[in-house]
């Protein structure tokens, strides 16, 4: 992993690490892992929604404090499992825990505040969407080893981040319409597959040098061949999604111009560019605000 200055023959000084903020595959610790997180939960109640109906306000607001309060969880987590990692990356090495400023009790503390307000917010639900929401909490603690022992770290995150887009159906029906809702849910992972891919090219040589395996790494050049099957696997999923919840015109139209704003996205994508890699990842928050829009627009 050295590289050699040809004229001193010295180690060349690496370039310092580009000032992204993390997102959630590095800890859920950014406003983006919020936004992300939260999106998934806006659409299903969205397509729950009457037909000619705007979507409950309430649970909206609801379903935001929630994702930010298991956005903070998911940081805490990731960053207990993640101290010794972090210490070897510029970029993480000044977190609390890595840093040793706080003690991993002191993490377990906060963490139970964490989740105890996160378990108030789920308790203004109903029991079905309780239960429903209770099971994704093995998805929050497991999901930061999956990057020691699989290539495929991305599609557990995936599986993560998107619960809400279950979530957000019970919460107003009292149960999945799974023709619906699974759909929706396949969508949502194959999305995060493609923004968190392009992340996970920022940080590869880091991965590479303490171990860590990402999607990144498995792809390698194959990169755009990949996103450009996972973002189809969205479209056609939303497609299905939509047909058995009877939407119209404006939802199709929304997943149009989203498969317009992805081929853009892949097609100019630079893998080997930190900087392009973040802009293309921080773009993504857009998708999830346009589907939103066109399921609103459709359902009225």
């Amino acid at each position: 992993q050295r590289r050699y200055s040809a004229a001193s023959c010295r180690p060349a000084p690496r370039p310092p690490a580009p000032p992204f903020p993390p997102h959630p595959a590095r800890g859920f610790c950014h406003l983006s892992g919020t936004w992300l997180l939260y999106l998934p939960c806006t659409w299903s109640i969205g397509l729950a929604a009457e037909p000619g109906c705007l979507p409950d306000w309430r649970l909206l607001s609801l379903f935001g404090v929630g994702a930010v309060l298991m956005r903070g969880a998911g940081c805490t987590v990731n960053d207990m499992w993640d101290r010794d990692y972090d210490k070897k990356v510029a970029r993480t090495a000044s977190r609390p825990l890595a840093a040793g400023d706080i003690s991993t009790f002191h993490s377990f503390i906060f963490l139970g505040g964490q989740l105890s307000l996160a378990l108030c917010v789920l308790m203004c639900l109903n029991y079905y969407s309780i239960v429903l929401g209770a099971a994704s909490l093995s998805l929050v603690i497991t999901y930061p080893l999956m990057k020691r022992i699989t290539y495929w770290p991305q599609l557990v995150l995936g599986f993560t981040f998107n619960w809400g887009a279950l979530l957000g159906w019970s919460a107003i029906k009292g149960s999945c319409d799974w023709s619906v809702c699974l759909p929706l849910y396949l969508a949502g992972v194959m999305w995060t597959l493609v923004y968190d891919t392009i992340y996970a090219h920022q940080d590869k040589r880091d991965d590479i040098i303490i171990g860590v395996k990402s999607t990144a790494l498995q792809f390698k050049e194959d990169t755009k061949q990949w996103l450009s099957g996972f973002s189809l696997a969205m479209l056609l999923s939303l497609c299905v999604a939509g047909m058995n919840c009877n939407q119209t015109f404006p939802y199709y139209s929304a997943v149009a111009a989203i498969g317009a704003h992805l081929a853009q996205q892949i097609y100019t994508l630079d893998i080997d560019k930190p900087e392009d890699c973040w802009k293309k990842f921080a773009s993504n928050r857009s998708v999830g605000v346009l589907l939103f829009i066109g399921i609103v627009l459709g359902n009225l």
